[in-house]
């Protein structure tokens, strides 16, 4: 095989795997080199070399032994995002049809990422109508009466694409040539019934029929089954699709964390710096110098912190439920604090175990509590102004930069002296201050599902 490649590329290729399982090594023993994406996401993808050694250098023998090799490959690839090779090892180098490596443009990276997340939600949306195929055969041998279908995921699908793809790629890393966007998708296509499964309840309802020629009403009983879809989760996903083993789960984790961190999607939203602390309890606030007087709640406030959310708790990754409960409690007569929000978030599966919240939880909690809602892009400001003009408020998912490390929700709740008022889940210091619009279209997520990485609402 090494014959056939020109320009000396097989014998890198070669190199390639001998690295990739040294590199997995180092990776293991303390993590020496997982921080590699700060530095790439600074000085660019070379730069990612800079920050391995400054992060290893604890592990520096395990290192050195592999930084020569490291300076000749895909640095990103090996460190970070292993679905950069979705095109093929080679084109990291010297693709046919750019003037530069895939691994030095940004873009053509962010673009195979947009590929690959498209394909996984398209197949999880052929896995939503295989589950309702099942449903209805269910039904039709039940000899209910009628049904109703309970899918919390009609207003948007809910799934760590990252993870997912950080998954597939840790399955077959001891045959990483084998990995392609094709191959993916067909391991996902012959597994659509592990994708999404559901529950079911019967129930006697009561109907009132009209009779038409004397108008009277006549009780009757019918038999109701009641149908709840739920995603498995990408746990689910390790263990039966991808059949992980435990070192292989923690390079996914490893994997998951720097493509959300190169990336910027927004889909991490853990409090990096949180240990546990909170602060001591804010009271009953609400900001009234807007249009729209906005109950205001905080993720680390001590009466929510250390309260679950899912596995995880609010005070360090429950940023979403807690700009929804400021939303609902300002735009509803339903005063809903992070805990209600947070356990409705988990029961209805946009819970994204130490990520935070699947994007979808925002429209989803929205039209739960009966608000209208639309999605809008960094390119619509003026759809942004006219909504917080008019008294609606709007929730952003953030990357990296005045409001987070990683990934954050903040509510947008009006405008002041043509600048914009915050509401920040982590921060009161943060939401008394005036903020220019064009750092909030700035940071907002490059990658938001669910119709972000705003959402208007009211």
């Amino acid at each position: 095989m090494a014959e056939e490649h020109k320009d000396g590329f097989a014998e890198t290729v070669d190199t390639a795997a001998s690295a990739a399982h040294m590199v997995k090594g180092a990776i293991k023993a303390g993590k020496a080199i997982s921080s590699a994406a700060k530095g790439a996401a600074a000085g660019g993808p070379y730069g990612a070399v800079a920050g391995a050694v400054w992060a290893g250098r604890k592990h520096i023998g395990k290192i050195i032994a592999v930084i020569v090799i490291l300076l000749l490959l895909p640095v990103l690839f090996i460190l970070m995002l292993p679905g950069l090779i979705f095109g093929g090892l080679l084109n990291a180098f010297s693709p046919s049809d750019t003037e530069q490596p895939i691994l030095n443009s940004e873009t053509a990276i962010v673009e195979s990422a947009n590929d690959i997340t498209f394909t996984i939600n398209s197949i999880l949306g052929e896995a939503l109508d295989d589950v309702m195929v099942r449903i209805e055969a269910d039904f039709a041998s039940s000899g209910a009466d009628q049904m109703e279908v309970k899918n919390p995921y009609s207003s948007g699908l809910v799934y760590n694409a990252n993870l997912i793809i950080s998954q597939y790629c840790a399955a077959r890393d001891e045959d990483f040539e084998r990995i392609s966007l094709d191959d993916l998708a067909a391991v996902l296509r012959e597994n659509k019934e592990h994708l999404y499964s559901y529950t079911s309840t019967r129930e006697n309802r009561e109907v009132t029929i009209e009779d038409p020629e004397t108008g009277e009403d006549t009780i009757t009983i019918e038999v109701w089954m009641v149908y709840t879809i739920r995603y498995n989760g990408e746990s689910y996903l390790a263990d039966s699709v991808f059949s992980l083993t435990d070192e292989q789960k923690e390079l996914a984790a490893d994997y998951a964390s720097n493509l959300s961190l190169f990336l910027g999607d927004g889909l991490l939203q853990n409090l990096v710096e949180w240990t546990g602390n909170s602060i001591p309890s804010l009271g009953d606030v609400t900001f009234s110098d807007g249009v729209t007087p906005v109950v205001y709640y905080n993720q680390l406030d001590e009466r929510y912190a250390s309260q679950p959310y899912g596995t995880d708790n609010i005070g360090g990754y429950g940023c979403g439920p807690t700009a929804m409960a400021i939303v609902v409690s300002s735009l509803t007569d339903d005063m809903v604090d992070p805990i209600k929000m947070a356990h409705w978030s988990y029961e209805n599966g946009y819970w994204c175990k130490s990520s935070g919240s699947y994007h979808a939880l925002i429209p989803a909690a929205a039209e739960e509590w009966g608000l209208p809602v639309s999605g809008c892009t960094t390119s619509e400001p003026q759809r942004i102004l006219d909504a917080l003009a008019e008294g609606k408020l709007v929730v952003a998912i953030m990357s990296e930069g005045h409001f987070t490390s990683s990934g954050h929700f903040i509510v947008l709740r009006g405008v002041k002296d043509g600048q914009i008022m915050v509401a920040d889940p982590a921060s009161y210091k943060r939401s008394e201050q005036l903020w220019d619009l064009s750092i909030i279209l700035n940071e907002a997520s490059r990658r938001a599902a669910a119709g972000g990485p705003f959402w208007i609402i009211g």
